[in-house]
């Protein structure tokens, strides 16, 4: 899998994959630039001979890859043997990272090619990439042949009331053992596709023409792979066998990445990454179209785009993921359309299609934000002041330059605590909302905990070499020292991490929602090459630890008071990933408490569970959590229409039933009025917890 950026991303890279824009000493990043360089000079050559229509490795390829291998032995936090264990971790990635689903090799292709499986730490150590293109070039004849084969099928008649099954899910399973079990299967992907357009009401001609086409261009698109893209394969094969947060990036991609950093790139404001044959929104930025649209969501499956208001939608299912960003990509103030499978949605459901505008972010929406939730107390009420943080952002430039405006997370929070203690008699308590807050800028986080301490350490950073260094608050003015809540989930990670593991360390606050997204890991791009020939690569360096010793990594925040929606938390995040670092700790540093006391946090805990147990909107809200979990865990779809209608109409009566009891839940007439806003549920419920703290101090003083 591989990441690539649409929209104008401040801190690109950094937000998209839940880092920390780490500012690292200039001395250690010239170090590994320097090493890159004296690596590329002492690069291994091989004559390799290949058919003239074959992929074959190029000498950049070999060059890379001594200068790649050579920056993660000696600069990557995890300290791993290139070894033949490793080399089959490598060999079994590489080979899903293109056939995921096992529906293209055939089990003799692997056996043929069983004897590559301890040899691809030697193609590491020495730069010989024949294996790796080896196996990529068969791979590329099994796909033509399955193209050719499934548009012959779509000559045929099926019957869809057959009782029969497909199973889209093949991750688990084996490979076919013939030709004849892989014909068996693409029968029922095919039958399975022209199913799931039969239930999007295309016609019989509409079908056919779309499918041959798709199968057409999965043939043709994997004919046009690159050897930049067959080697990208290889070498993040074996990044990830490695840890998940290090990657390379081809020169193609690379070049991506320089445009997001540069603030240049208009768009949807989305992060998008490939998943099996689809494109999958990754994450939704804040302040772009898509975000302010609210059409778009973390999961969502882009399976067509179409450009204006009426153009064709292409099927772009199986397209590389930089084709479909291509398409996607274009001038401030056009359209795009896009056919959306829901990732809340059930497989088989039916695409929806929305309309976007591109735009550049907006960085007006980025900033924090502030607003003010209610709490009735009998004949009273209680006011909380309400600052959503999208994202710790940073104007370096116009720091460096010592701007008196330039902005800040810091400054835009203590300006607007200052509003809301100030204003309509003050409020009663702060929550600071950080959901879905991937990180930004460490420095940021750490100047925002000072906000609300008087001086101290914030968060301990491990360096590969097992050096640990303190970044501290040393700012002894407290902007806000009354009750204070942090909301988070399980989108929040890296400096929103950082911030709330802080607060909770010192008492200085209740810590509210969902365990956070685990991401403890700081990385550094490096050029693998002064001209940029050869890429780059995003290492791992460094791990974050509390002030209390313990690390973020893997474990995340876990909050003091635990929301319901917590479904499956241990699947989530870092949690979920291949080859995560695990938890660690290191000593405690030295710090003063806010406090010596703590709320009895088991029965706060109570009191929520009870409270939101009577609440039936909340109630409705975890049903349909629990329906898109059981949804997610499905791995086959009935190939019987009727089945497939009913449960699909019973699905959509079951959503539509809980949004019209949410709607009146809150005041709104019927699905029809358009207009209705609706509270904020989990919000409110975060006020309650404050509330409930507030009311637990008052008993003991």
């Amino acid at each position: 899998m591989h990441f690539s950026f649409i929209g104008l991303l401040e801190g690109g890279f950094q937000k998209v994959a839940a880092c920390i824009a780490v500012s690292e000493p200039r001395r250690g990043t010239r170090l590994l630039i320097a090493s890159a360089m004296l690596l590329t000079c002492c690069a291994l050559f091989s004559q390799i001979s290949f058919a003239d229509d074959e992929l074959a490795p190029t000498p950049e390829h070999e060059q890379a890859t001594a200068v790649i291998n050579q920056l993660m032995q000696r600069y990557h936090y995890k300290r791993v043997r290139v070894d033949d264990e490793l080399s089959a971790q490598i060999f079994d990635r590489f080979l899903e990272s293109f056939d995921p689903q096992k529906a293209f090799l055939l089990a003799s292709d692997i056996e043929e090619f069983e004897d590559y499986r301890n040899q691809f730490d030697d193609a590491l150590r020495n730069a010989r990439l024949r294996p790796v293109f080896e196996i990529f070039n068969r791979f590329r004849s099994r796909v033509e042949e399955r193209a050719s084969f499934a548009k012959e099928l779509l000559n045929r008649k099926f019957d869809f009331t057959v009782d029969e099954s497909y199973m889209f899910d093949r991750e688990d399973a084996q490979w076919a053992s013939s030709a004849a079990e892989l014909d068996e299967l693409w029968r029922k992907r095919v039958k399975n596709d022209v199913l799931d357009l039969r239930l999007a009401e295309q016609s019989a001609d509409e079908i056919k023409d779309t499918l041959d086409q798709r199968y057409d261009r999965m043939g043709r698109r994997v004919g046009q792979l690159s050897e930049n893209e067959v080697f990208q394969f290889f070498i993040n094969a074996y990044t990830l066998s490695v840890e998940p947060h290090t990657s390379y990036f081809s020169p193609r991609s690379s070049e991506n990445f320089r445009i997001n950093m540069s603030l240049s790139l208009e768009g949807i404001g989305a992060a998008l990454q490939t998943e099996d044959e689809y494109t999958v929104v990754r994450r939704v930025i804040a302040g772009g179209p898509a975000a302010l649209s609210e059409l778009v969501s973390v999961d969502d499956r882009i399976v067509g785009v179409g450009q204006g208001e009426d153009a064709e939608i292409v099927d772009v299912v199986s397209w590389p993921l930089a084709d479909v960003v291509d398409l996607i990509r274009g001038p401030k103030g056009s359209t795009v359309r896009l056919n959306l499978l829901p990732g809340s949605a059930p497989a088989g459901s039916p695409p929806k299609l929305i309309k976007l505008v591109r735009d550049k972010i907006k960085l007006e929406e980025q900033a924090a934000k502030s607003s003010v939730v209610e709490v009735p107390m009998g004949a009273d009420t209680r006011r909380f002041g309400v600052i959503d943080l999208p994202t710790f952002y940073l104007d370096s430039a116009g720091l460096a330059q010592n701007q008196p405006d330039y902005r800040s997370t810091t400054r835009d929070v203590r300006r607007l605590l200052g509003e809301l203690t100030s204003t309509d008699g003050g409020v009663d308590g702060i929550i600071i909302d950080l959901r879905g807050n991937s990180g930004g800028a460490l420095l940021e986080a750490t100047q925002l905990t000072g906000l609300f301490i008087e001086t101290g350490p914030v968060v301990q950073i491990r360096d590969a070499g097992g050096s640990v260094k303190l970044e501290e608050d040393n700012d002894r003015s407290i902007a806000y020292d009354g009750p204070l809540a942090v909301l988070v989930d399980r989108g929040s990670a890296s400096a929103s991490e950082i911030f709330a593991a802080a607060i909770q360390d010192y008492g200085r606050g209740v810590i509210i929602g969902e365990p956070t997204f685990g991401k403890g890991t700081v990385q550094s791009v490096v050029p693998l090459d002064r001209e940029g020939k050869l890429g780059q690569l995003k290492v791992t360096i460094a791990q974050f630890f509390r002030v209390n010793g313990e690390g973020t990594q893997f474990r995340g925040v876990v909050p003091d008071v635990i929301f319901p929606t917590a479904l499956d938390s241990d699947a989530q995040g870092e949690r979920g990933l291949d080859n995560a670092l695990p938890w660690a700790e290191v000593d405690a540093a030295g710090f003063e408490a806010w406090t010596d006391s703590k709320p009895n946090y088991r029965h706060l805990q109570f009191r929520h569970d009870s409270r939101y147990r009577g609440n039936s909107t909340f109630k409705l809200l975890i049903e349909e959590l629990e329906t898109q979990r059981v949804a997610r865990a499905q791995r086959e779809l009935s190939l019987v229409e009727s089945v497939r209608e009913k449960e699909f109409q019973e699905r959509r009566d079951g959503r539509e039933e809980r949004e019209e009891l949410f709607r009146k839940a809150f005041g709104a007439s019927s699905s029809d009025d358009e207009d209705a806003e609706f509270p904020d549920i989990i919000l409110d419920e975060a006020a309650y917890v404050l509330s409930d703290i507030i009311d637990e101090s008052s008993k003991s003083q």
